[in-house]
């Protein structure tokens, strides 16, 4: 499930507890979105370090080339 899933997954969560009045359902809801903020950071941090790769593997295909 992506990030953005598992925050909406906790929005959905944490309204559902403060309308019922329940409290542990309320505080899972926030840890899901916590959760869901720290795999969006995780996923960006990996599609940064695949572009990093990439560049190095292209600046030293194009290198090789010449």
């Amino acid at each position: 499930m992506s990030g953005n899933a598992d925050e909406a997954k906790g929005r959905v969560k944490e309204a559902a507890g403060a309308l019922t009045g329940n409290d542990d359902l309320k505080h899972e809801g926030k840890a899901d979105q916590a959760a869901g903020k720290v795999k969006q950071a995780a996923e960006t941090v990996k599609d940064k370090v695949d572009d990093a790769v990439d560049s190095v593997k292209d600046a030293f295909v194009h290198r090789h080339d010449d």
